[in-house]
């Protein structure tokens, strides 16, 4: 059985190394806001249990049990932001820390009961993937609005950044899942980028743009 810190622990290792295939210490630290000293006490304590493969000063990754195990908090995680939402009529702003609790719930025939009562949805409010109880997951081919063109349409079907203040910015610009936008303009001066959206303009910062993912 492994602790409530140790599943956060393989859950943070997994979002890491998704670009780089591996995650440093210093990555994770920053995730868990966590000394990297203590985060190396953590990674020997995982690496005895055959959950990760990990070197000093080299990077680290889940072995095939910490997958599986990183895999199912991820998928409780968002099959509870989309119940909560969809059933509870939360805000997306309002569950992750809900969520952070609900995780950790061991119950496997609870998770596939409350799979199988919302019809196995397939992505969670901010348009992330919801694992099956296989752990797979068919992953959406998104671009962040700032590497669209002028002109150039797309579908608001994700996030990158998960905080409530940037939750909260976006649903104030009515920038929410499913809202279709046009690229109208991009600032030279500080490639700020201005939407159309309906019939009115938004301006948007370069880092809101990078953010924000959109489906084509």
């Amino acid at each position: 059985m492994n602790t409530f810190t140790e599943e956060n622990y393989l859950k943070t290792i997994y979002h890491c190394a998704l670009d780089a295939g591996s995650a440093s210490t210093n990555q994770i630290a920053a995730a868990t806001n966590t000394r990297a000293a203590s985060v190396t006490d953590m990674l020997k304590k995982l690496a005895e249990k055959k959950l990760i493969n990990y070197t000093k000063y080299q990077g680290v990754t889940l072995t095939e049990e910490g997958e599986k195990i990183a895999l199912g908090i991820i998928r409780k995680h968002r099959l509870w932001e989309y119940f909560l939402v969809e059933k509870l009529d939360f805000k997306w702003d309002e569950v992750h820390e809900v969520a952070e609790e609900l995780e950790h719930i061991s119950s496997t025939e609870l998770i596939d009961r409350l799979d199988k009562f919302m019809e196995y949805p397939k992505y969670d409010p901010h348009g992330d993937p919801i694992p099956d109880r296989d752990g797979r997951f068919k992953r959406q081919e998104l671009k962040p609005v700032s590497a669209l063109l002028v002109n150039q349409t797309g579908v608001v079907a994700g996030v990158g950044d998960h905080s409530t203040a940037f939750l909260q910015y976006l649903e104030k610009a009515s920038l929410v899942l499913g809202t279709t936008l046009i690229v109208a303009e991009i600032v030279d001066y500080d490639h700020s980028v201005i939407l159309e959206i309906g019939n009115k303009r938004i301006n948007i910062s370069r880092e809101v743009a990078k953010n924000l993912l959109v489906a084509i």
